[in-house]
C-alpha cells in the first residue's frame, strides 16, 4: 500500500505540486528555516485546537486524527461538533475560498464518515475577521467532488522530475522558492 496522503497536502499540491516535496523535505526541521509570516500566523491560529483548549465540551472533537481508507488520506480535523454534525476547518484569514480549502474539508468529512460519524454541515472559519463560510457537502456539489477525486489521482501519479511550473506568480509567493530548482523566479543552471 502506498503511503497515505496528508489531507493538508491537498491544498499545497494545488498551489504547486513541487511544494509538497519541499514540505516533506523540511518536515521536522525548525519552522523558522522555511516558514514566513502567513504560515506562522496559520500555525498560531490552530494552537488552542492542537492543545485541546478550544472547548471543554465533550461533544466537540478537537485536532482528532482521521483516516480515509477509500481515498488513502490521513490528517487531523480542527473541530467537529458531534451533536450538530458541523465540521469546521479554521484558517487565520480567508480572503478567497480556494479549491484546496474545500478539498481539505472534504477529506476530513469523508474520513469522519468512514469512522462512523455523521457529518451534516461543512464550514470554513476565518479567525481574523470572525467569518464563517458554509461549504456544500461533497454529495451536494458533484463537480467539486469530481475535482477532489481527480486531484487525489494526480497526487498519486506526480513525479517531480517531470514537473515544469508555468505560473511565475506561484513561484513569487512560494516559501520554498529559494530551494526549488523548478522555480521560474531566477535562471538556474541545469
Amino acid at each position: 500500500m502506498e503511503n497515505p496522503i496528508p489531507i493538508s497536502n491537498l491544498n499545497d499540491f494545488i498551489f504547486c505540486p513541487a511544494s509538497v516535496y519541499f514540505h516533506r523535505l523540511y518536515d521536522g526541521m525548525g519552522t523558522l528555516l522555511f516558514q514566513d509570516t502567513p504560515q506562522i500566523g496559520g500555525t498560531n491560529a490552530h494552537t488552542a485546537i492542537e492543545e485541546g483548549k478550544y472547548s471543554s465540551r465533550k461533544n466537540i472533537l478537537q485536532a482528532m486524527p482521521v483516516y480515509s481508507e477509500q481515498y488513502n488520506l490521513i490528517g487531523k480535523i480542527d473541530l467537529f461538533d458531534c451533536d450538530s454534525g458541523i465540521l469546521t476547518e479554521r484558517k487565520k484569514k480567508i480572503t478567497r475560498i480556494y479549491d484546496g480549502y474545500i478539498f481539505q474539508i472534504y477529506g476530513q468529512c469523508i474520513a469522519l464518515r468512514e469512522m462512523g460519524y455523521i457529518v451534516k454541515q461543512l464550514r470554513l472559519y476565518s479567525k481574523d475577521d470572525n467569518k464563517t463560510h458554509l461549504i456544500p457537502l461533497p454529495e451536494d456539489d458533484p463537480e467539486m467532488f469530481r475535482k477532489f477525486t481527480d486531484i487525489i489521482m494526480e497526487f498519486g501519479r506526480f513525479e517531480l522530475t517531470t514537473f515544469n511550473q508555468s505560473n511565475q506568480e506561484k513561484c513569487n509567493n512560494c516559501i520554498y522558492e529559494p530551494a526549488c530548482y523548478k522555480s521560474l523566479c531566477s535562471p538556474r543552471e541545469e
